[in-house]
């Protein structure tokens, strides 16, 4: 499984526009077929750095995932969405691999 984290750069007086845009993701992404952990907004500290990160199970995958997602209604809404509102200033994807599995049960 791979997860990417998506870091964006926002603009602090658009975080309304950005929590429209993470809402939508939520529909779109899980439907498309990426196991969607989240999108994260700024609360305290930076106002401007917000997040999105979601799994799938190997860049192939990605692949056919990213198509769908063009192909997508609501995808193709929030990509125009995005465009107009220009509330993304800086969007940088980063790929991981889970490397502390097994974990501990907690207590």
């Amino acid at each position: 499984m791979l997860t990417c984290i998506i870091r964006y750069q926002i603009d602090p007086t658009k975080k309304a526009q950005f929590k429209t845009y993470a809402q939508n993701w939520g529909q779109a992404i899980p439907r498309c077929g990426a196991d969607l952990t989240g999108y994260f907004a700024p609360h305290e500290g930076s106002s401007t750095l917000a997040y999105g990160i979601y799994n799938v199970p190997s860049l192939a995958e990605y692949e056919a995932y990213r198509a769908r997602l063009s192909a997508d209604p609501l995808g193709q809404e929030n990509y125009a969405f995005a465009q107009k509102e220009r509330f993304i200033l800086r969007e940088d994807r980063t790929w991981l691999k889970l490397a502390s599995a097994p974990h501990g049960e907690a207590k």
